[in-house]
């Protein structure tokens, strides 16, 4: 018997909490090259728009995924690091990754 879609259901709790494609991206990103400026996200390369960008990284901030943090005091700058519970997805994307490359058919980073 399959549990209802909604928050009883983990899998739904943890979809919920990391969003969408573009979550998954900042994630790799960080969990790839380490913690990140804003314009450090190549929005050319992925097409994420800098409105989209700002948005997802304030979600996985809510969420607690990620945290600010200040790399500079005049004038105030900000990069992103993981979390602990953030850098607890590195199996999850690693996964992800492993799969897409055995079943999608497409080589990628």
């Amino acid at each position: 018997m399959s549990l209802p879609y909604d928050k009883r259901c983990p899998a739904f709790r943890a979809i919920d909490a990391i969003g969408d494609k573009w979550c998954l991206m900042i994630l790799r990103d960080l969990m790839v090259d380490g913690p990140r400026r804003f314009q450090d996200f190549n929005h050319a390369r992925t097409g994420m728009a800098p409105n989209i960008l700002s948005g997802r990284l304030k979600r996985l901030e809510t969420e607690g995924i990620i945290f600010k943090r200040l790399y500079s005091e005049h004038p105030p700058r900000y990069e992103y690091v993981l979390t602990e519970k953030g850098q607890a997805l590195t199996p999850v994307l690693t996964a992800l990754r492993d799969w897409g490359g055995a079943f999608t058919g497409k080589a990628g980073p």
